[in-house]
């Protein structure tokens, strides 16, 4: 017999809102449960001087408001009264690729704005706000008991958002400036969050190292310790006049923000006290032995394989082209990323024993539910979801990876068939508009950071990597046309594709376009390749959604009952890209026997791995300069040196790049911006001897600004603590 919603929503509470230790370190907090769960208290016990209502006061000002989301995916944090933003290089590198040319290559020189006329204006480029947080576990219970919406799709972001614009309506916030409504579950749908979100859209870039800072260390010190890079940018919130959100005008002022973070040089030592708030994108911490395999062989082993084969191409050709480099320098930074985390997180799985954790907790589970209806066969069903979606999951990411990251030249296929039907139909006012979105098309695929050359030769080397992996049957439709129009060529398609389409050049669209027919849409290579892509992608998709059907009740189960079984600890949701509150302490590691990882490095690692043949390892003449002479001011540490990162054992992941590491007082000691290799099976079990956060100390933000960038106007505009 299943339980009623309501009393699910008790037996999860009662897990939350108890207390029990807890380490420290691990945990992704919800800033409005810290009274209830009694965080605060761990946190003090840590080192904490604060009291909860200084980390999140819901009536007041509070080191909440001091952070936000940087963009699409990072975390930012305001250090000081005029609205400057502090986040991680790599966070900020798409908008300073956006500003960088071959004349202003801001990515190999770095910027730094003398005066506020010298802030770029950063198109498309937003910085949101926590504004309010409701409890809505009680409504959406109430909406599935009368029968208005089932459990499943009570979960679905469509759902969800639709709610959140329902309540939106009826809020005391209606129609004010830039508030955004976001409605999301929490432990698998058994609680409910509203986040009403206050959104920025004029945000300038101010501060940017060159790369050779700003990225030291590359791809080869990516996911590693011990690190020296200088991962870092600024950039300014303006707001109109009143101090609320507007588009970009140059009548906006600086913001005058509430609340920032002051600014603590007086140092650090192992264990000392450390939390981290942000916004942590996603983990999977309660997943079955199965997902956990699953994870490995259908998402993280397609995904290196994909993309395994582009980096290879990209790097080629970012060598031989300075116009090149910069087209592409966010997308491989992007593409990169996730391809060394996907094979560090294979490895840790393995090295860490992830699997073995979590059949110990399977067994307990399995212990736990006997004699529990709504609990036991839950982890059977679990596994037999998994059994007929993981084939499926694993075309699709070889699928996606491949035809829509890698390879980006296509056609529109809905502009397409609407051109044609006004064909069709002689309706001159349909075929007009369908040519302006045509047109409109093109210029966005063929932007400033596209190459046609260059996504060619991606192209020769992706289709062959996937026909390896997938079989001929299951392979969209285009590689039959290959194979009976081109004999088995692949190149020779490729070639036709991107010399001949409609979308392959402003030439061959023109050409098109004085006389569109019919005839010249159907034959259409890029069309014809585009249709078979997306007909496959809906294919899988469609037999995915069947194949996991009943995976979301089964997981809202366990994660209930886990729950249950681990009370009267507390316990903290899966990341979500909300905000979240980590607590821990600065601290060292020994990886293996023999090795042993000090907490911090210094700019003499720098020099250490400097290498004027290797991009990577290029240090500036005037860092060298600096170094050597050690002109570090106020910024070095009690013995002379220079400090670059440091360790703690916060639990973070992807999203939280960018977020303030924060001492016990309240004060900025660094930005996080990576964890290290050994740990990066953590979004899946957090290993407490192992997991470390790698975060970017504040005295080398300071000393890189003042030093190398000249900016001592920036830091006069914070406070720093001495």
């Amino acid at each position: 017999m299943k339980m009623k919603a309501r009393k699910y929503i008790a037996a999860l509470g009662a897990a939350l809102l108890t207390f029990a230790p807890l380490k420290a370190d691990e945990g992704m907090w919800l800033l409005q449960l810290i009274k209830q769960q009694n965080s605060i208290e761990m946190m003090k016990k840590a080192g904490l001087q604060l009291e909860a209502e200084d980390i999140y006061n819901p009536g007041g000002v509070s080191l909440k408001d001091a952070v936000g989301i940087f963009g699409g995916g990072c975390t930012g944090e305001i250090i000081s009264p005029e609205g400057l933003i502090l986040t991680n290089h790599h966070c900020g590198y798409g908008s300073i690729q956006q500003h960088s040319s071959v004349e202003h290559d801001y990515l190999t020189h770095g910027f730094w704005a003398m005066n506020r006329q010298q802030e770029l204006p950063t198109p498309g480029l937003k910085f949101r706000f926590v504004h309010r947080i409701e409890d809505i576990t009680d409504l959406v219970a109430a909406k599935v008991k009368a029968g208005e919406v089932d459990e499943v799709t009570a979960m679905t972001r469509p759902y969800l958002g639709k709610l959140a614009k329902e309540l939106m309506e009826k809020s005391d916030l209606k129609g004010k400036p830039g508030i955004v409504p976001q409605a999301l579950p929490f432990y698998a749908g058994n609680k409910y969050y509203l986040i009403y979100y206050k959104v920025y859209s004029d945000v300038r870039m101010v501060a940017a190292p060159p790369s050779s800072v700003g990225k030291f260390g590359g791809e080869t010190d990516n996911w590693m310790w011990p690190r020296h890079t200088g991962d870092f940018s600024m950039f300014r919130i303006y707001a109109d006049k009143n101090g609320e959100p507007a588009e970009y005008s140059a009548d906006n002022v600086p913001l005058k923000t509430p609340k920032f973070l002051p600014i603590s040089i007086k140092g650090l030592e192992d264990g000392d006290y450390a939390m981290i708030m942000g916004f942590p994108g996603s983990t999977s911490r309660y997943l079955t032995v199965s997902e956990v395999k699953e994870r490995m062989e259908a998402t993280n082993e397609p995904r290196i394989i994909i993309r395994s084969a582009r980096l290879e191409v990209l790097r080629e050709v970012m060598d031989a082209s300075d116009k090149v480099r910069i087209q592409y320098a966010s997308k491989f930074a992007g593409s990169s990323n996730y391809w060394k985390n996907s094979i560090g997180m294979n490895k840790a799985i393995v090295d860490n024993n992830v699997l073995g954790t979590k059949a110990e907790i399977e067994k307990r589970f399995r212990a736990f539910a006997q004699g529990k209806p709504e609990y036991e066969g839950v982890i059977d069903k679990i596994d037999a979801v998994v059994a007929a979606e993981q084939p499926l999951l694993r075309q699709f990411t070889l699928l996606s990876e491949a035809f829509i990251g890698a390879i980006e030249f296509g056609t529109p296929t809905q502009v397409m068939d609407k051109l044609k039907k006004a064909i069709e139909e002689k309706d001159a006012e349909a075929q007009a508009q369908a040519v302006d979105e045509l047109k409109k098309a093109f210029q966005k695929l063929h932007n400033k950071d596209y190459d046609h050359e260059v996504d060619r030769k991606v192209a020769k080397a992706i289709f062959p990597v996937y026909a390896e992996q997938v079989p001929a049957e299951e392979r969209p439709a285009f590689y039959t046309i290959i194979e009976k129009e081109y004999k088995g060529d692949n190149n020779a398609f490729i070639d036709d594709l991107y010399d001949n389409s409609i979308f392959s050049s402003q030439e061959n669209l023109d050409k098109f376009l004085k006389k569109p027919t019919v005839k010249a849409i159907d034959k259409d290579l890029a069309l014809r390749y585009t249709r078979a892509v997306m007909d496959k992608v809906s294919a899988l998709r469609t037999a995915y959604r069947e194949a996991s059907k009943g995976s979301e009740l089964a997981h809202k189960a366990y994660i209930r009952g886990l729950g249950e079984m681990n009370a009267p600890v507390p316990a903290y949701p899966d990341a979500n890209f909300t905000m979240r509150l980590t607590y821990g302490n600065v601290k060292s590691y020994s990886p293996r026997d023999g090795v042993h990882y000090n907490y911090y490095t210094t700019t003499d690692g720098i020099l250490e791995k400097e290498d004027p043949t290797n991009s990577e390892f290029v240090v500036p003449a005037k860092l060298k300069e600096l170094i050597l002479a050690k002109d570090f001011g106020r910024y070095a540490m009690k013995d002379g040196s220079m400090p670059v990162c440091f360790l703690t054992t916060n639990d973070i992941t992807g999203g939280n790049s960018g977020s303030p590491v924060i001492n016990g007082n309240g004060e900025l000691i660094g930005t996080a911006f990576d964890g290290n290799w050994e740990s990066l099976s953590g979004d899946i079990n957090f290993d407490n001897d192992l997991q470390r956060c790698i975060a970017l100390d504040i005295r080398y933000v300071l000393f890189i600004l003042e030093k190398l960038g000249g900016c001592q106007h920036l830091i006069d505009e914070m406070t720093v603590v001495e």
